[in-house]
């Protein structure tokens, strides 16, 4: 997607480690009109894949994620960081390890809200290692639902969950496909 690749070089910053800043539209401070986008072109892609529901973490996949579902007219589901205490024990839940912030969250999502009759869009905001997506397939799993694809926002290839996605069998849709950072610059997949 040209406008989101064209606002990644425009205000991302590439940090030691391979860690791709953009929170200045998608995980600080959100950009509406670009999440609105997104979500046209995911719901563009997957608009005949029968979903009835779309699947993220928060709080980064809940921008991208309500609009995309928004626009499919079908409900958003976040999976959360930690268990509130009005959520009740029948719950779904998956370990979900963070690189960069260097911790293991357990995500949890209510039964109530995912069951066998679900078609999932699973979308996140970052696919690097995959770590966010393996919790969401598991909980998708837990929940006997089936799984139309893999919405990405931005995909760092070069990090081994975007093969992961595949080799499992997922359809995987990313909007930004990152090759490589070298010389601190983002380079794009099929760039020269």
């Amino acid at each position: 997607m040209k406008l989101l690749e064209d606002r990644i070089r425009k205000d991302g910053e590439v940090l030691p480690g391979d860690v791709l800043k953009i929170n200045s539209f998608l995980n600080h401070q959100v950009d509406p009109q670009l999440m609105m986008e997104v979500g046209e072109e995911f719901t563009r892609r997957f608009k005949d894949a029968g979903i009835t529901k779309v699947l993220t973490c928060e709080a980064s996949g809940i921008a991208p994620g309500v609009m995309t579902a928004y626009q499919l007219h079908v409900p958003m589901v976040f999976a959360r960081k930690k268990k509130p205490s009005t959520l009740n024990d029948a719950v779904y839940w998956a370990n979900v390890f963070s690189y960069t912030k260097k911790v293991t969250n357990k995500i949890c999502v209510e039964e109530k809200f995912l069951g066998v009759d679900d078609t999932l869009l699973i979308l996140d905001d970052f696919l690097a290692h995959g770590e966010a997506v393996k919790g969401m397939v598991n909980i998708a799993n837990q929940a006997h639902a089936k799984i139309a694809g893999v919405a990405v926002v931005v995909a760092k290839t070069f990090q081994g969950g975007s093969s992961w996605v595949k080799d499992h069998g997922y359809r995987l849709e990313s909007l930004a496909n990152i090759d490589s950072f070298k010389n601190g610059q983002v380079h794009f997949l099929g760039e020269e």
